[in-house]
């Protein structure tokens, strides 16, 4: 058996504030519409010599709203709002329609969990907030996930909400008010409660992760401050976690001693596999089509895609994408479909070491350059540290063998394989990720298939 993999970056924005967090909305008619939120500390705005140094720093945040457009070829992302709000922590759409409008879920520096309704059509539509509530003073509500992953679930729509003080929180939401009313709130840490996420498959049941390095699992059916279970599996805190949608009992965890553990809901006492990423694993997102799939951010090393099928005690790491300047943050996968492009050329452009960084003093001598077959984009980090040029990839790589097809630098290897049909193309998925520092959010392409080797 055989890999092809293929990345290839379609679009690279400036966000102004630090980016934290991007969303893909996963309803049918609204796949194409992508949100990004940003958190910016603001220094207190005082003379020297003036003032308390112990003011507190002001938490800025601007929620974006996009639209992918394929036929733009240069330029596919539009925006189409913006609006300021309280610095973003994490934000998710919810699966299913609230009140027969797509809602997005938004916790921010405040404490707040607010909900924005997005209305329109899909060439001109915005959101806006409807419902709020409150989770506590003095907190930061730091990440939610809603009941709704299944989709074609029939339980009550619910969201959980973790904040800095160890909290978690559970909230049911009325459509027909609507409106958002909190049905329990608990400590599951001593220190931060960095994440907080439904087993899709039961809803009844919530884990949990901490800066205390515990992962936990909840019961919300029997006293909720007593956890089912508490492992210390992870060594450093536990900041990412998500139940497969597709396959039942699997849930993937991430933690900044980069560590991505994939787990059998049955028995939490080993994890199944245990695959070291190089870097904190701040957000973790499992394809929406393909169950064995996980796109992984890993802060200090980038974006990682890793395999769950493989039978050994890690993951593979199909593909990396490591052309952000900062740490990585946001990710996600989009649910819109895309025709394949250049894995069914008829020379495949195979992946070279000549992946370049040059100084921003060569800016002026660069020019789309077509010339080639594969397209190549040029842009400056809004920084201006750096320019890089971003070119496809095609990385045929051995079940057997594989490991990360590319490294911080953005280095990778290639070995000529015969041109692919059309009709071969596994997977062709369009994805989003942000940085923070950089302020950047890119969007590419990642095309992956899996061939019988003669």
């Amino acid at each position: 058996m055989t890999t092809y993999c293929k990345t290839q970056t379609l679009q690279v924005i400036d966000t102004e504030y630090s980016a934290d967090a991007v969303e893909w909305c996963p309803l049918a008619d609204w796949c194409s519409i992508l949100a990004c939120g940003t958190y910016q500390l603001k220094k207190p705005d005082s003379k020297p010599g003036e003032g308390d140094h112990d003011d507190p720093h002001t938490r800025l945040g601007r929620l974006y709203l996009y639209r992918y457009l394929p036929d733009q070829l240069f330029s596919p992302v539009t925006e189409l709002q913006r609006m300021d709000t309280s610095a973003i922590l994490d934000m998710k759409w919810c699966h299913l329609l609230v009140a027969e409008h797509p809602t997005l879920g938004i916790v921010n520096a405040k404490g707040f969990l607010e909900l924005y309704r997005l209305q329109g059509s899909k060439e001109s539509c915005e959101v806006q907030p409807f419902s709020a509530v409150d989770l506590g003073e003095d907190c930061l509500a730091l990440s939610l996930d809603w009941s709704t992953g299944l989709k074609e679930s029939s339980c009550p729509i619910k969201i959980v909400c973790s904040d800095s003080k160890g909290r978690l929180n559970l909230l049911l939401v009325n459509e027909s008010a609507p409106s958002i009313d909190v049905i329990s709130q608990w400590e599951g840490h001593k220190y931060e409660a960095w994440i907080a996420a439904f087993n899709y498959w039961n809803c009844d049941i919530i884990y949990s992760g901490g800066d205390d390095s515990l992962l936990r699992g909840w019961d919300t059916r029997t006293s909720p401050d007593t956890p089912i279970f508490t492992s210390k599996r992870h060594s450093m805190g536990v900041c990412s976690i998500q139940s497969n949608p597709l396959r039942q009992h699997i849930l993937a965890t991430g933690s900044y001693d980069e560590h991505v553990l994939i787990w059998d809901t049955r028995q939490m006492k080993q994890p199944i596999s245990d695959t070291h990423v190089q870097g904190g694993v701040w957000r973790l997102k499992w394809h929406p089509i393909h169950s064995n799939l996980l796109l992984a951010a890993c802060m200090h090393n980038g974006f990682h895609i890793l395999d769950s099928d493989n039978q050994s005690d890690e993951c593979s790491i199909l593909s990396s994408y490591a052309l952000h300047n900062s740490l990585a943050y946001g990710a996600g996968w989009s649910t819109l479909p895309l025709q394949s492009s250049s894995l069914s050329n008829p020379e495949p452009v195979l992946v070279s070491s000549n992946t370049s960084v040059s100084s921003s003093s060569d800016t002026g001598a660069q020019k789309l350059d077509t010339s080639m077959q594969n397209l190549k984009i040029f842009y400056e980090s809004p920084t201006g540290s750096f320019d890089v040029v971003l070119e496809d990839e095609y990385v045929p790589v051995a079940d057997s063998k594989r490991k990360a097809i590319a490294s911080a630098t953005g280095e990778s290897q290639g070995i000529s394989e015969p041109a692919l049909s059309k009709d071969e193309v596994f997977a062709s998925n369009l994805v989003a990720t942000c940085s923070f520092y950089d302020h950047v959010l890119h969007i590419w392409r990642w095309e992956y298939q899996r061939v019988q080797s003669e």
